[in-house]
């Protein structure tokens, strides 16, 4: 997920209680839904994500929370829908990507896109919720941010207890530049519901894989998701990889990350261009570096795409005032303006990874870094159709590649 210039350049109990208390009577969200829709949200009625939503199954996801929702009589009990129905829709994902279940519909069982449509459908039900009882603006925040943890996978990181099994911590993200085309997939979510609970057998041993999604947004960056999901299980895990969709054709562990934002609009069509902030503004470096084994990584055989050891990152050299790009990392003194990963989300997801694995001093014991896929693209011709099999062949081939990669990753 490289900036456009940087492109350019290179988700029973509590239904008892209620069912006992009698029938609610809180106002149906979808009542207010568009009026108080984000952005990001309000993409969800164009044809696109409906078709998407339809034939996945998935349609059924946000009507079924609001009905559940709306029977909530306090905010407690609304609290528990959501972190159960999130919880669900997470799961429900997993389930069908890898293969459990009923297929839903006609579309691959790969696809991440019913995942992201369904999650904004239902964090529009919450944003639009009236219930009887006294939501202010701080619960029903609370209500969103609950909703995007569980149904991004963020709490349902579980680890067998013992030795003898390695723990490696897959990151992916939502589908983004949709205004440019609203079909589009993003093979590192994909990769991540694939992945997501599964073990992989390696050259080391077993290895247990959990997986979160993030959101394409700056404000949940700053707001520090990334830090809050993955501190808890950083100490306790052996290697860890962010992945991004990036550049056409081509996967590459990115080296060096930068302490930049460069604008580049985000799904809710804001662009931040600034220092990437940080807690502790005074000890932020301008760059970390991956640890994850990229010679390795590079030197396998892990599938279709050619797999690169990129180094390159734009700087401001040391008493300079123009960023030039340095293809062999950055000079001492430099200051920051894209990383190896660009200065968009994929490097800043890199660059807070790192950052929290230094500062919890497991910079020399603890490999990991990001990754970034080859584009995901419809064949040729396609350009009003949600899917086609090259598209899906590709994802596919992508998905594959990225738990090789893995796999190499943990033994080397």
């Amino acid at each position: 997920m490289i900036s456009l210039r940087v492109r350019i350049g290179a988700l029973l109990g509590l239904a008892l209680v209620i069912g006992l208390t009698g029938p609610a009577t809180a106002t149906p969200a979808t009542s207010t839904a568009t009026d108080t829709a984000t952005v990001e949200e309000q993409r969800l009625d164009r044809a696109a994500p409906q078709e998407i939503l339809r034939r996945s199954g998935f349609a059924d996801a946000a009507p079924e929370f609001a009905q559940a929702l709306g029977a909530a009589r306090s905010y407690t009990q609304a609290r528990a829908v959501v972190v159960r129905e999130g919880s669900a829709l997470w799961r429900r994902a997993v389930e069908r990507a890898q293969g459990r279940g009923p297929d839903g519909g006609d579309l691959s069982r790969d696809d991440d896109r019913p995942l992201y449509w369904a999650r904004l459908g239902m964090t529009r039900e919450v944003r639009a919720y009236q219930p009887d009882f006294t939501l202010d603006d701080r619960q029903r925040q609370a209500l969103l941010d609950a909703l995007e943890r569980t149904s991004r996978g963020q709490a349902d990181i579980r680890y067998p207890h013992g030795k003898g099994v390695k723990r490696v911590l897959v990151t992916g993200f939502d589908p983004f530049t949709l205004d440019r085309d609203i079909r589009i997939s993003n093979p590192s979510g994909a990769s991540a519901l694939a992945l997501d609970g599964t073990v992989i057998e390696t050259a080391d041993g077993p290895a247990r894989v959990e997986t979160a999604v993030f959101p394409v947004r700056w404000r949940d960056f700053a707001q520090g998701t990334v830090e809050r999901t993955l501190r808890p299980y950083l100490p306790r895990i052996d290697l860890f990889a962010t992945v991004s969709q990036g550049r056409v054709g081509r996967f590459d562990v990115e080296r060096t990350n930068g302490a930049w934002r460069g604008g580049f609009a985000d799904n809710e069509n804001v662009g931040r261009t600034e220092t990437v902030p940080v807690a502790d503004p005074a000890t932020q470096p301008q760059w970390t570096a991956t640890t994850l084994p990229y010679a390795a990584i590079v030197a396998a055989d892990t599938g279709p795409f050619p797999v690169y050891d990129n180094t390159s990152v734009t700087e401001i050299p040391a008493g300079g005032t123009e960023p030039v790009v340095r293809p062999d990392g950055p000079s001492p003194g430099s200051t920051a303006r894209a990383g190896g990963g660009g200065d968009y989300l994929s490097n800043e997801i890199a660059y807070r990874a790192t950052l929290l694995r230094d500062r919890l001093g497991l910079g020399a014991v603890l490999p990991g870094g990001h990754v970034h896929t080859p584009v995901l693209r419809f064949g040729a011709g396609n350009t009003t159709e949600v899917t086609d099999p090259e598209f899906v062949r590709n994802r596919l081939d992508i998905i594959a590649q990225v738990r090789s990669i893995v796999a190499v990753a943990v033994a080397g």
